[in-house]
């Protein structure tokens, strides 16, 4: 039987579904925390019934680690983004900080979801152990960015840029909380003006590679 014009697939019904669930997902975790959200709150805010949760995602904790990595790769397009223009190193890290104050302010439930990761992971081993691969995942590839961007620029920073990519982190978290518990304090710029900083101190502390 020929599909009629317009109809989805089985295969794009599935996709769409996911997506809904994870939106919804994002949304109830970010509400109610991982520990106390169901599965039947997340089929509901979704439009679904508890069972298109369960043929989607194995369990809660699993639904809940895909949305992070769904985030964790939005994030690391933008930083790629910013690091892959023709502007000084600076400015991309200006921009780069930019970028992440807007995605911020355009996913408000990002902060508390991240939040809520590190806290269940830290009282969860088995959740912490699926966790912390994803999570290291991220800061290998950013440190795969900034290492690109030195190279570029023949630029060694004078430490692993590994460390590198955990201080840019440590850096965008301390941020993410601060704006979540006190906003008013945390201007939109800030993060780009530190993230400028910074990096005008790692290239003043820069070397020549060997």
């Amino acid at each position: 039987m020929t599909r009629a014009a317009g109809v989805p697939t089985r295969k794009q019904r599935q996709e769409h579904t996911r997506r809904c669930l994870l939106d919804a997902a994002a949304r109830v975790f970010a509400r109610r925390g991982l520990a106390q959200a169901s599965v039947d709150e997340v089929a509901a805010d979704a439009g679904f019934t508890k069972g298109a949760v369960y043929a989607n995602f194995a369990s809660k904790e699993e639904l809940f680690l895909e949305m992070m990595d769904v985030r964790f790769a939005a994030r690391l397009a933008e930083l790629d983004r910013a690091l892959s223009t023709d502007e000084a190193p600076v400015e991309q890290a200006r921009a780069a900080g930019r970028d992440f104050v807007e995605h911020l302010n355009l996913d408000p439930e990002w902060s508390r979801l991240f939040i809520e990761a590190g806290l269940h992971a830290s009282r969860d081993a088995t959740f912490r152990a699926q966790l912390l691969p994803r999570y290291a995942a991220m800061r290998e590839r950013m440190a795969e960015l900034l290492r690109r961007r030195g190279e570029a620029g023949g630029l060694d920073p004078g430490v692993p840029y590994e460390q590198l990519a955990t201080m840019v982190l440590a850096m965008a978290n301390g941020v993410a909380f601060e704006r979540l518990v006190q906003p008013d304090t945390v201007p939109d710029e800030l993060f780009s003006s530190m993230l400028g900083l910074f990096t005008i101190g790692a290239a003043g502390g820069a070397r020549a590679p060997r």
